[in-house]
């Protein structure tokens, strides 16, 4: 018998929802807008959007001005300021739970703190957080990348929303070595530290790990590593496509997580590819596996 355990807050966060909401609604509004980068972490989101009339660019000379929706990982002021200048209308679709870190990095600026970033240096969030900062901030991807502080007795440190909270401990704890005054803002999303935590759980109870979402999403990246770091299997997909029967060799647990940005419809797709596979991987003639599904919630 197989049993498949989906883990609770897996799927669209707040900030996801919001800014597809908002994405739609101003489809309907106007013909053709646009996204500075892709609004959310994942190809079916972005495809569905292109589908009515929402689309990505990373240029703003690639188009007549137009709407221009702002990320939910938020950009730096300088960009809207040129969208702007250049006549575009600026819908601002940024989650709230980023505004928060790039608040922290203006103010933290504004009392002379030397600003530090705990994320990945070339995610869109970072970087629009970086902006905030007027681009005087310093990021920190790994122990590594602390020594770039020595020498600073005044550090203001925020973190990526999305970053793992262990890690994020963790470089936090190299840090205090360094300066005498620190300032620290745990600016973490709640839903993704939910999200972190179930996945964690999970992770110990089953043979198997099935995290879905953009391979680009660094929140569902995340779930992936920390299922890893627990020592069990663990494959990274976008669909149901992706999946393999073969991974189900000599197991009977199967735990299924996903990112903040991964669509519903997506996940259920997935969660019907193992049902077919569970079911006829004994083939015509062996005993049929029985299925079960059941959600862990928090």
């Amino acid at each position: 018998m197989h049993k498949i355990l989906l883990a609770g807050n897996a799927g669209f966060c707040y900030g996801v929802k919001r800014a597809m909401a908002i994405a739609e609604e101003v489809s309907k509004e106007s013909e053709t807008s646009y996204t500075y980068g892709p609004l959310i972490h994942n190809p079916q989101a972005v495809s569905y959007l292109r589908s009515i009339g929402v689309y990505p660019i990373n240029n703003l000379d690639e188009v007549s001005p137009g709407k221009l929706i702002v990320r939910s990982h938020g950009l730096p002021p300088k960009i809207i300021n040129a969208a702007k200048k250049k006549g575009f209308t600026i819908v601002d679709a940024t989650c709230p739970f980023v505004r928060r870190p790039q608040n922290f990095a203006k103010m933290l600026l504004e009392k002379n703190y030397k600003v530090v970033v705990i994320g990945e240096a070339k995610h869109p969030e970072v970087v629009g957080i970086v902006g905030h900062a007027k681009g005087k901030a310093t990021v920190i991807e790994k122990e590594s990348d602390i020594e770039k502080l020595k020498g600073e007795k005044k550090i203001g440190i925020v973190t990526q929303t999305t970053q793992s909270m262990e890690y994020f401990r963790f470089l936090v704890s190299k840090i205090l070595e360094i300066a005498t005054e620190i300032k620290i803002y745990n600016t973490i999303c709640g839903a993704t530290q939910k999200r972190q935590k179930s996945t964690l759980a999970l992770s110990k109870r089953v043979d198997l790990m099935i995290i879905i979402g953009g391979k680009d999403s660094a929140n569902t990246t995340h779930l992936a590593q920390l299922s890893r770091n627990a020592g069990k299997p663990t494959h990274h997909i976008e669909s149901s496509e992706e999946f393999q029967s073969s991974w189900l060799r000599n197991t009977k647990l199967i735990g299924v997580s996903a990112g903040a940005s991964t669509p519903a419809y997506v996940i259920d797709e997935v969660i019907e590819k193992l049902k077919s596979v569970t079911k006829n991987a004994s083939g015509p003639d062996g005993p049929r596996l029985s299925y079960r599904e059941e959600l862990l919630n928090d």
